[in-house]
């Protein structure tokens, strides 16, 4: 069965710091590339950033580069994202996705963790 777990949300104050976890099972990690969306109420869900499968290479929206880390552990079926200078508008549920890059199976397959809720507010 197909897990990605979300953890690490909660309330931070404006310019403070967060590290969200998503926990994988259920498939082969290191066949996937990874990424974190968010969706702030009334808005579309928009993508925060992604990893490549190896963790080699890294892709950020604009808005949050110099901001936000993605990292994964492969030997944990782990990925975090490391969030600062946070800010009200970071205010969003947070949400892990796994996208199959490799293998017959797992190419093109792709998942979705249940979100856990950042909220900045002073």
């Amino acid at each position: 069965q197909v897990q990605l777990v979300e953890s690490g949300g909660g309330l931070v104050q404006p310019g403070g710091s967060l590290r969200l976890s998503c926990a994988a099972s259920g498939f082969t990690f290191s066949r996937y590339a990874m990424s974190w969306y968010r969706q702030a109420p009334g808005k579309e869900r928009e993508l925060v950033a992604t990893i490549t499968s190896a963790g080699r290479s890294t892709i950020y929206t604009d808005s949050m580069k110099g901001r936000f880390t993605i990292s994964r552990d492969n030997a944990k079926n782990t990925v975090y994202l490391q969030m600062s200078s946070l800010k009200p508008d970071d205010t969003a549920v947070y949400y892990c996705n796994a996208f199959g890059v490799a293998g017959i199976q797992d190419a093109g397959m792709n998942y979705w963790g249940k979100g856990t809720l950042v909220t900045v507010s002073s």
